[in-house]
């Protein structure tokens, strides 16, 4: 191992190896490559976050189909959840061979440029690192280090076990209960995976409206349909202890709730405030995210940044765009390519799912645009019919000067995929007002929700 006083020299250092490890590519095998990795190979996405997640979802999705099958016509139950078997086919079967393997690749004979560092890294000068007892200096850096759970009090010091998506998934056993605090895109998640999974979850939530970040139609129907799924009550925790058995959490109106464990999914917080930033000029915003021009650039020349450390989107297909850019910039700084932030969309794989990309109504009346709006519900569908749905709608809303599409917010069966086709409208400001009619929808195909909300704007 280099001494302290001996720096190791980089053409380009990555630190992180979520979206930062997709940076190295064949038109750089030229270059001296250090890779930092504190934890584990591939990220948040990969391993505590989009991907495992997701796969408890479906699960859910079928043990809550099986338990909602009635209405069809069709008696069907569930005999029983091998959770075990669920962490074992998520995460040994899969997500860990596929984490390790990435590390093996990145250390081995295949990529003879790249160097693999695994202590946290920290700025001790300009471009200056230090990596446990190395010393990394580099002619351009990219910093990729994501960001991690926050912990609010009472959690933070609770002498009780506090789970976060980074551990939840793994627990030894299923809980029989579990309280959820949050009411954002994690804690609906897995509200769902629990509850679906058979689990009594009970939600703890600031404000009365469960995503209330989403437009208020949404936003207002899903926390209707939260408060008759879930224990959902209004309110903060003052208090967190053992009740000899689980946890017992104490509400500030003096409501105790107990249960076999307890998850705090709140936000999250960048990682750059752990990196000593300053040391190398780099400035940070007001949010804790490391300040970056357009074209991802800090504000310490060479050094960039992308992800959940510098974005105005914790989203992982965000991440992968700005690693595009950011690869391409490094390799043309003649040609220098902006951070892709128009028209992104997110998803939140609860039950109902939901789907949204570009403004809310209220967002697009503020910006003075004239709208047109239309909410379509999917049990006015052929499709829909077929699924006894009577909770999903797409709900447009456009411009009535330019016939644009200004916002897309779906919420039901397969709103993830069913949004695709809106962003794809939105990105190339295809006219609603010839939209529908310009192409075959296949009947009776789910996607005739999007066609009716698109017929019904009116102009």
């Amino acid at each position: 191992m280099a001494s302290m006083t001996t720096p190791q020299h980089f053409d380009l250092v990555i630190i992180g190896t979520g979206s930062g490890n997709s940076i190295p590519s064949p038109d750089l095998d030229d270059k001296s490559i250090a890779i930092i990795e504190k934890g584990t190979f591939g990220g948040t996405c990969l391993n505590v976050g989009c991907i495992p997640t997701k796969m408890y979802v479906y699960a859910a999705d079928v043990a809550l189909a099986a338990r909602e099958s009635k209405r069809l016509g069709v008696s069907a139950h569930v005999d029983a959840v091998d959770w075990n078997g669920i962490v074992e086919r998520v995460f040994h079967n899969r997500i860990d061979q596929i984490a390790e393997g990435g590390e093996a690749y990145r250390r081995g004979e295949e990529t003879p440029n790249i160097t693999v560092f695994d202590h946290h890294a920290r700025f001790i000068g300009p471009k200056t690192l230090q990596c446990g007892d190395d010393i990394i200096t580099g002619d351009q850096i990219v910093i990729a280090a994501g960001s991690r759970p926050i912990l609010p009090e009472p959690y933070a010091s609770a002498p009780v076990p506090v789970h976060t998506n980074e551990d939840i998934m793994r627990l030894p056993q299923q809980p029989k209960s579990l309280i959820i605090v949050g009411g954002g895109f994690i804690a609906m998640e897995f509200a769902h995976v629990f509850d679906g999974l058979g689990t009594e979850v009970t939600v703890v939530n600031r404000s009365e409206k469960l995503l209330r970040f989403l437009d208020e139609d949404v936003s207002t129907r899903f926390t209707e349909i939260a408060r008759e799924r879930f224990n959902v009550h209004t309110g903060t925790g003052t208090a967190l202890e053992s009740d000899g058995k689980g946890v017992r959490l104490t509400l500030d109106d003096g409501t105790v709730l107990a249960a076999d464990a307890i998850l705090v999914a709140t936000g999250r917080r960048p990682n750059g405030d752990q990196m000593d930033l300053g040391a190398s000029g780099i400035e940070v915003r007001s949010d804790g995210r490391i300040k970056v021009d357009d074209f991802g650039r800090t504000t310490c020349d060479g050094v960039w940044a992308l992800g959940d450390v510098s974005s105005p989107h914790m989203l992982k297909h965000v991440a992968n765009a700005e690693q595009r850019a950011v690869q391409h910039n490094l390799l043309h700084p003649e040609d220098l390519r902006a951070m892709p932030h128009d028209h992104v969309p997110s998803a939140i794989f609860t039950h109902p799912q939901i789907a949204t990309v570009g403004l809310t109504e209220a967002q697009a009346r503020e910006q003075g645009y004239e709208v047109t709006v239309k909410i379509q519900n999917f049990g006015d569908v052929a499709y829909g019919w077929a699924m006894e749905d009577s909770t999903g709608i797409c709900k447009l809303v456009a411009d009535r000067a330019s016939g644009k599409l200004l916002g897309a917010h779906i919420m039901g069966p397969q709103a993830s995929t069913l949004i695709q086709q809106l962003i794809t409208a939105m990105a190339y400001g295809i006219d609603m007002r010839s939209f529908a009619r310009s192409q075959y929808w296949i009947h009776p195909a789910l996607p005739e929700v999007v066609e009716n909300a698109v017929l019904g704007l009116e102009w």
